[in-house]
């Protein structure tokens, strides 16, 4: 893909994010500047706790940044209003859904409210696109069921299929691996590869599985103590990134096979 202005979805600029009170402003990470294209696959990983829920709450104007500009298809996102970031940007977040008695096929429909009138009725054209995200993740056989009947794995797919509903160019997803076993956090995130190269849609998510995401991810935002990077995980591996990821004296990179390992 040439590297192209008009391809890029997302950008920051010179992004401090953190945490602010009238008395004191505590900086959690400073310095980000990220670009993330049309159709990528995109990777933020880091340790527990060095500020990825913070950033991608940044990135999706739930919190304010301390400093720096945050762009979405070249316009401030300070600059949108409600419904129209809505229009752009979708979001997954890990928290339960409010109602679990809705069926799938209602709860996808939510992604639909953006376009909606008021009273929320579905055109031939909502309905269709509510149809087309059921494919894409491959639930048709759920669309009738009740949330409360999926397994986790499952309900997670329908997530993601109201996220494809919403229409936006951008999609962000917080742990969409979380509480899933080994086969269905690979299956989410195989899913997730396959979504951006099907829909072009621009997917970003945040990760523990580490290894996974460095074997499937387009590019990778890895977050350290000492700064955040942006770059394809092969050039990330070369430049050593992986290697000050962790403290050294249980895990290490190993950079023949792309993964970590725990020291003997």
């Amino acid at each position: 893909m040439n590297k192209n202005e008009s391809h890029i979805i997302l950008k920051t600029e010179n992004l401090t994010i953190g945490y602010s009170t009238k008395k004191l402003q505590t900086a959690v990470a400073s310095n980000i500047n990220i670009e993330l294209e049309k159709g990528e696959l995109v990777g933020l990983i880091g340790a527990n706790g060095i500020g990825k829920s913070t950033l991608i709450r940044t990135l999706t104007n739930v919190q304010k940044p301390l400093k720096g500009h945050i762009f979405i298809n070249e316009k401030n996102i300070s600059a949108y209003q409600a419904v129209d970031l809505a229009k752009v940007m979708s979001l997954v977040l890990t928290e339960q859904i409010a109602s679990k008695n809705l069926t799938v096929f209602e709860l996808i429909a939510l992604g639909r409210q953006p376009y909606t009138s008021w009273i929320g009725n579905l055109s031939e054209h909502d309905i269709t696109i509510i149809n087309k995200s059921l494919t894409q993740t491959n639930i048709d056989d759920l669309k009738h069921k009740k949330c409360f009947e999926l397994s986790d794995g499952q309900l997670q797919k329908v997530m993601i299929a109201r996220a494809l509903a919403q229409d936006t160019d951008l999609i962000i997803l917080d742990e969409p691996t979380t509480h899933l076993d080994m086969y269905h956090k690979a299956y989410i995130l195989k899913l997730l590869q396959k979504l951006a190269k099907d829909t072009n849609k621009t997917i970003l998510f945040s990760s523990h599985e580490i290894d996974l995401a460095i074997q499937l991810c387009d590019k990778l935002i890895v977050m350290t103590n000492k700064e955040v990077v942006s770059n394809q995980p092969c050039n990330l591996i070369k430049k050593g990134t992986f290697n000050s990821l962790f403290p050294k004296d249980l895990i290490a990179f190993d950079e023949t096979t792309g993964s970590f390992r725990v020291k003997k």
